[in-house]
């Protein structure tokens, strides 16, 4: 017994020392993190950010690139012997800045590096390489930032910058890192994860005097980044150029979209600003005077903006009166200007001329012919029932609702319903006699610009369309995504719509938009909409497609405090289907008409 507990002690002792030898062969033979660490004083690991994914036109145009920039980052914990004097010179700082980038570097960690100074430029790297092997615990960090080939397109290509904490804290991908850049608004918002690319991560050595001594171990132990996806979207530049000196110094926006594809050609906010405004060193200041404009520049009207549509809205009561067969295109019903107002010589119109000459009598009792079908003997119940019928058609035309842009911060508009009404009321009894206003546009309905502008492609495709979206190919090869490729169905029948188009063909031809928005060589189908704005001026509305057959491009244009739809609005609209199919405008005096702003 005594003889076998001899041996046992020697063996678990023997075990023991095997077991030690293993893992310290594993920690300094097989693991290399651990030999990385152990030579850490002499190995800097350097993070490689990768190329952000560039930003092209539907023709192949570069619209959004990366320059080179350069961050000065710190280790806490590796300062030594620093002459603070000479290095607030040479990267022109104070002593009291340096000694407050300091605080905040070492709160984040003594041993991690964190960014210093952001954004040196080439200058600044230049005076300072000489320098940088006498300021230990510092070191050059390369990276890229925005860059714009036209001063256009601000709000819907969205900036770039250091993510926030709050986004930080909120990352459930764990992928970011304090001062990781960021997509904050936009295209680079909505498409961040295709265009971010992957981090990479070089590590070098450097001798006891800090000076470089090439990769380390041979660079086998680097993790190259990888570019982010490129993005071909469906803008076309030298339109959207256009459109933005058209709107320049006026409030409103301008939306055009393909009919056949729902492909955004051109998206126009005003007023805007220059995008490279917010790249670089100064972005933070320039961010602040943006934000602070009182214009708001960066209020996105085309998806943000929520007005109430006008007379436009007509055609779609008159879409959805013959889709319920309560008008046909020869009903005509008298101009009685003591029911509501009106405008015009005008008396007795059929469908078209109701259209054509934008009567809102004729529209007040369409409407009262939708709701009131007499399916209940109470005017009230036979209203709400009337309403609800209605409140599906017009839906189906994409109000009411987000579209789905490839475009955060997309607002819905309001298509009033019966449990609005309900609220508005406090469940008191209302009837259409409460309610009228919206039959003309007016009153509680609210549309967003887009939505106005996928209407007319509605319009141009006789009944249906796709998702606006303003990429068509992420990657190289790639598609746009699935939901916009699917085709949507209004709730009217096709066989209804050529009458409105030939109504809206009407109104350019000799009617409200006849003056500015008539073209010598295409036929251009649009609606004026002149939308209340008490006490302000109305606001210009125009939608229109172009060509009748075969649209190539369908459009709206708001533009707030203008007066009239057949003015500043229609004119813009037409000069824009003009530069977009002929390539100039063939009317200098609209063009000039515009650029003066003078519409009322």
């Amino acid at each position: 017994m005594n003889s076998s507990r001899k041996l046992v002690i020697p063996a678990v002792i023997v075990l023991i020392a095997v077991i030690y030898l293993i893992k310290l062969f594993s920690i300094q033979v097989v693991d290399e993190r651990y030999a990385l660490a152990a030579t850490d004083n002499v190995v800097q690991r350097v993070v490689e950010y990768p190329y952000r994914g560039l930003i092209y036109d539907r023709n192949g145009k570069l619209m959004v690139y990366n320059t080179p920039e350069f961050d000065l980052t710190v280790v806490p914990n590796d300062v030594q012997d620093l002459d603070t004097a000479l290095f607030c010179k040479i990267f022109n700082i104070t002593t009291e800045e340096f000694v407050e980038k300091m605080a905040v570097a070492k709160k984040y960690s003594w041993r991690k590096p964190s960014i210093f100074i952001r954004q040196l430029s080439n200058v600044d790297l230049a005076k300072s390489e000489d320098y940088l092997v006498d300021f230990k615990g510092f070191n050059i960090q390369s990276r890229t930032t925005r860059a714009y080939t036209e001063p256009i397109m601000a709000n819907a290509l969205g900036y770039v910058s250091e993510i926030s904490k709050r986004k930080l804290e909120s990352d459930t991908s764990s992928y970011y890192q304090q001062g990781d850049y960021i997509g904050q608004s936009g295209i680079e918002l909505y498409y961040e994860n295709q265009l971010r690319g992957k981090r990479g991560v070089k590590f070098k050595k450097k001798n006891v005097h800090g000076v470089d001594m090439g990769p380390y171990d041979d660079g086998n132990l680097d993790i190259p980044s990888e570019p982010g996806q490129n993005l071909y979207s469906t803008i076309d530049i030298d339109l959207q150029k256009y459109g933005e000196m058209l709107l320049e110094g006026k409030s409103g926006s301008i939306v055009a979209i393909e009919p056949a594809t729902g492909e955004v050609l051109a998206i126009v906010s005003g007023p805007s600003y220059d995008p490279n405004l917010l790249t670089g060193r100064n972005y933070s200041e320039n961010f602040s005077a943006i934000s602070q404009d009182t214009m708001k520049p960066l209020f996105n009207r085309p998806l943000m903006a929520q007005y109430r549509p006008g007379s436009i809205f007509k055609i779609m009561q008159a879409l959805v009166a013959l889709q319920e067969g309560v008008i046909t295109p020869s009903t005509r019903i008298a101009c009685n200007r003591s029911i509501i107002g009106c405008h015009g010589p005008h008396s007795y119109e059929d469908l078209v001329g109701a259209i054509t000459h934008s009567c809102n009598p004729y529209f007040y009792n369409v409407m009262k012919r939708v709701v009131n079908r007499e399916i209940s003997k109470d005017p009230f119940e036979d209203t709400r029932i009337g309403l609800e019928k209605w409140h599906t058609h017009i839906e189906s035309f994409g109000l009411g609702d987000k579209l789905g842009i490839d475009l955060p911060n997309e607002k819905t508009g309001m298509v009033p319903s019966v449990a609005y009404y309900d609220r508005a009321y406090n469940n008191r009894p209302w009837k259409y006699s409460n309610i009228y206003s919206i039959a003309i546009g007016e009153g509680e309905n609210l549309v967003v610009p887009l939505q106005m502008a996928n209407f007319a492609a509605i319009m141009a495709n006789r009944g249906f369309y796709y998702t606006p979206h303003l990429v068509r190919s992420v990657g190289e090869s790639g598609k746009p995504l699935e939901a916009f490729q699917e085709k949507h169905f209004t709730t009217v029948d096709p066989q209804y719509f050529e009458v409105a188009v030939e109504a809206m063909a009407n109104v350019v031809e000799s009617g409200t938009g006849q003056y500015r928005a008539k073209l010598r060589d295409v036929v251009v189908c649009g609606k004026t909409g002149t939308v209340q704005n008490d006490p302000l001026p109305d606001h210009s509305v125009f939608i229109a497609f172009a060509p009748r057959e075969n649209p190539q491009i369908a459009l709206s244009v708001y533009v707030e405090d203008a007066g009239q739809g057949a003015r500043a609005a229609a004119a813009i609209a037409s000069l824009m289907i003009e530069k977009y199919l002929l390539g100039q405008t063939q009317r200098p005096n609209i063009e000039a008409y515009v650029k003066k702003g003078e519409f009322l």
